[in-house]
């Protein structure tokens, strides 16, 4: 039973004479105006700003419009605030001129800030292999320092065995992926740069490069070199097989580039594009959904003008 008179705390003037809905607007997140010079980018972000076709509509829109969708920031010690949502909008707005946006500023720790910088970034409909690999890696391990600070009790090897897999499941179920596609992203970022650049340029497919992380650092350095020297990339089946020699210990130059020569078999039932490649062909507004359709569309128009001066 509690004692009399325990726990009694004093109120303050304004808290005594604070009504209730004031006391809710004071609590609730409002839109502030904040200088562009005041704001610095989330420490480690993943997600490229650049300025391509995308960044020009979005400046074109802010030019006419304004920033309609608040940026969101967390506040930080020297008075300045670190950009948490919204790094493309900032850099928009300001090729558009603006010196100020508005910005939802939100009291968040470091692993909620990455978590929500995270899913906010992968909401973008076009997303690089290398983005999406170092952001996945990001949350994971913000979620796993959330998860060991709750319960840190349980027996430390299994405990963060079954917390790794259980975080899995939920960062696949918040972006749509498998657990298996999301561990596979993530271990792109065991590539080295440059072969990672190759990867975001589809120079080097997904499957394969997921098998080529796990070489060594200077076996990636040399299957680098060996790419330049046989003016081909790995296939998957080759990157499966340097990936069996570097667990074995011979994953040498020679090896790398011996594989690496040996002549492809075609692919059957696969025709790729990239996209900057055909973009230039449809309205800047056009989505990668609305492009496919058209082509397909324009396809069929071309198979039935066909069979028709076949049938002449």
């Amino acid at each position: 039973m509690q004692k009399k008179g325990a726990d009694i705390s004093l109120s303050s003037y304004d808290d005594i004479f604070q009504t209730d809905a004031s006391r809710a607007e004071s609590q609730q997140e409002r839109i502030q105006h904040i200088p562009l010079d005041q704001l610095e980018p989330f420490k480690n972000h993943p997600f490229k700003v650049i300025d391509d076709e995308a960044m020009l509509r979005t400046t074109e829109s802010i030019v006419q419009f304004g920033v309609l969708t608040p940026l969101i920031a967390r506040p930080l010690e020297d008075g300045r605030y670190e950009i948490v949502s919204g790094h493309r909008r900032a850099h928009a707005a300001e090729l558009a001129g603006l010196t100020e946006v508005p910005v939802i500023v939100r009291d968040l720790d470091d692993d909620q800030a990455t978590v929500l910088m995270v899913d906010s970034n992968l909401q973008r409909e076009e997303i690089l292999p290398s983005e999406r690999a170092f952001a996945y890696k990001m949350k994971l391990e913000a979620m796993k320092r959330q998860g060991e600070r709750t319960d840190i009790k349980r027996d430390k090897t299994s405990s963060q065995v079954g917390m790794k897999l259980q975080t899995l499941d939920i960062i696949g179920q918040d972006s749509g992926e498998s657990r298996n596609q999301i561990h596979r992203y993530i271990r792109l970022t065991n590539l080295i740069p440059d072969l990672l650049e190759m990867v975001d340029k589809r120079q080097i497919a997904f499957s394969p490069a997921v098998e080529l992380s796990y070489l060594k650092e200077q076996e990636q350095v040399d299957l680098l070199d060996a790419i330049e020297y046989a003016q081909a990339t790995p296939s998957l089946s080759q990157a499966q097989r340097l990936k069996n020699l570097s667990q074995k210990g011979l994953c040498d130059t020679d090896a790398i580039r011996e594989i690496l020569s040996e002549e492809k078999k075609q692919e059957v039932g696969k025709v790729t594009f990239r996209e900057d490649e055909i973009r230039k062909y449809f309205p800047k507004n056009f989505s990668s959904r609305q492009i496919q359709n058209t082509i397909i569309k324009l396809l069929e128009q071309w198979k039935r003008k066909r069979d028709r001066n076949m049938d002449l």
